[in-house]
């Protein structure tokens, strides 16, 4: 019976955690909803951002002033289960405008756009030709939003002892400094700052005011919407893809090690152990797509060159953005490339998504020490550490196993999705290509997502981004959490109104 009054009193505490963040998404509808005053053609989306919005803050801030409760600390559990919650409310939230607005989704479409915006994928059912600039800035705006972290961008606002239980759950574990807020305020102000270069460098190039707002919030972000259907190919201009290939690189970057960078600190940030795989691996798989698929596919050199660098990039900071008409013409090697590049994915504590790239470098570094240790004496003591933003850390046994669990659920879901998808006809090599864009938090695409697809379909990769997003162990520990507490405070309620 104590422990059945213990949980309703902390559910207290996370149920007001999750109505802030709500309160707080629902705000965040009103910078599109501004925009419907002034952006031609998006003044009959009124209604699609003022009902959400409404509704959203309003049952946010009913339910954190009716569920208010003293300032506690939350576990690790507890912060899982706040992230998962505000995530999946976020998520419906958010796809509320997809089905009110001109583009009328339904509400399966409308959740995988919302999911894919605030995961960062990119994948999208929305005819961008004929959406309004409402609807297209929230698309991108949803999608800085979710790579900055929801929980991080709020907890700039948010002050109290459960920061740091959510901000960990939400895959925000390493911070800038030790205060929780204090580094989510320069989390956001790094994002700003990027965006702000971003746009800059569009507007200098030609772009229109929001096609640069635009798209700055979504390569900053890693999540590849665009306003054309051939995405970044639209302008067909090397200097566009410059521009676009610094803010994805910038966005994949480790917020920890760009801050090591910012303060000057540039030694640390050169031996950073992920900063140089990401430098190996960036310029090894370039070189292997040009040599071996864009080489003779594109009318001059330069454009071939250009293929190779920028999908290459686009793929390992899971952006999603393409410069090229669809894969016409690439062979099985090219497709082969993006999607390993797309499993190994972006910096870790950043804007990207799938396994990381802090996670393969040290597996593969774990087999170097490995062979090492085999040659060296029985007795011989050899350390496992790598450098990470200014300092060395080793890599205890329980850190090598928690990345090791992770990466197996990763690629265990990764090929069950795809299982799925050749389920529905297409070939494993496709189906392989489009889940692991999918979970990965990418964006690109074969043509297998699209509004024609089969229900199932969608709501496989609806499910595989949004585990993607929140790295599965959030959604499995808040899942196993709720079902084990619900029945118990249930039956605790029962008891006391029998009484």
């Amino acid at each position: 019976m104590r422990k059945a009054a213990f949980l309703r009193k902390r559910y207290q505490y996370i149920i007001s955690g999750v109505c802030k963040l709500l309160c707080l998404f629902g705000g965040l509808m009103l910078l599109p909803l501004a925009g419907c005053l002034f952006w031609p053609y998006a003044a009959g989306d009124f209604r699609a951002f003022a009902l959400p919005a409404a509704v959203t803050t309003g049952l946010g801030s009913l339910g954190w002033l009716v569920r208010r409760s003293p300032r506690e600390e939350l576990t690790m559990a507890d912060g899982g289960v706040v992230v998962f919650l505000a995530w999946l409310g976020a998520s419906v939230a958010g796809a509320i405008p997809f089905m009110l607005a001109s583009t009328r989704l339904s509400f399966s479409h409308a959740v995988f756009e919302a999911v894919s915006g605030l995961s960062t994928t990119g994948l999208s059912l929305v005819d961008v030709t004929t959406a309004s600039h409402a609807i297209l800035f929230w698309r991108s705006f949803l999608q800085i939003v979710g790579g900055a972290g929801l929980a991080i961008v709020m907890m700039a606002t948010l002050v109290g002892p459960s920061s740091p239980a959510v901000a960990a759950a939400e895959g925000r574990g390493d911070q800038l400094v030790p205060h929780v807020r204090q580094s989510a305020r320069r989390v956001v102000a790094l994002c700003a700052g990027y965006v702000f270069l971003g746009v800059v460098g569009y507007m200098t190039l030609g772009l229109t005011a929001f096609d640069a707002i635009t798209h700055a919030l979504t390569a900053v972000a890693t999540g590849g919407f665009s306003t054309y259907p051939d995405s970044i190919g639209h302008w067909d201009s090397a200097a566009v893809e410059g521009v676009t290939i610094v803010l994805m690189l910038l966005g994949n970057l480790n917020f920890v090690t760009v801050w090591v960078l910012v303060t000057g600190n540039i030694r640390a940030f050169v031996r950073n152990g992920e900063i140089r795989f990401l430098a190996f691996i960036l310029a090894g798989s370039t070189l292997l797509v040009f040599v071996a698929t864009t080489h003779g596919i594109y009318p001059t050199l330069g454009k071939s060159v250009r293929a190779a660098v920028f999908e290459s990039v686009s793929a390992l900071t899971g952006t999603g953005f393409t410069s090229i008409n669809a894969y016409a013409g690439w062979n099985s090697f090219g497709l082969l490339a993006l999607t390993l590049l797309m499993v190994v994915g972006g910096g870790a504590c950043s804007t990207s998504g799938a396994l990381k790239q802090f996670r393969v470098y040290v597996l593969l570094k774990t087999v170097y020490w490995e062979v090492r240790r085999a040659l060296l004496p029985q007795r011989a003591v050899m350390p496992r550490a790598v450098w990470e933003g200014d300092r060395k850390n080793e890599i205890t046994p329980a850190r090598l196993h928690a990345i090791a669990s992770y990466s197996f659920l990763y690629l265990a879901t990764w090929f069950l999705g795809s299982l799925i998808l050749t389920l529905h006809g297409y070939p494993i090599g496709d189906s392989l290509f489009e889940y692991a864009s999918a979970q990965g938090g990418v964006g690109l695409s074969l043509g297998i997502t699209s509004p024609q697809a089969p229900l199932t379909l969608i709501w496989t990769e609806t499910v595989g981004m949004f585990l993607g997003r929140l790295e599965f162990f959030v959604v499995l520990v808040s899942v196993v959490k709720l079902f084990r507490d619900l029945p118990r405070m249930a039956a605790f309620r029962g008891r006391t109104l029998d009484r």
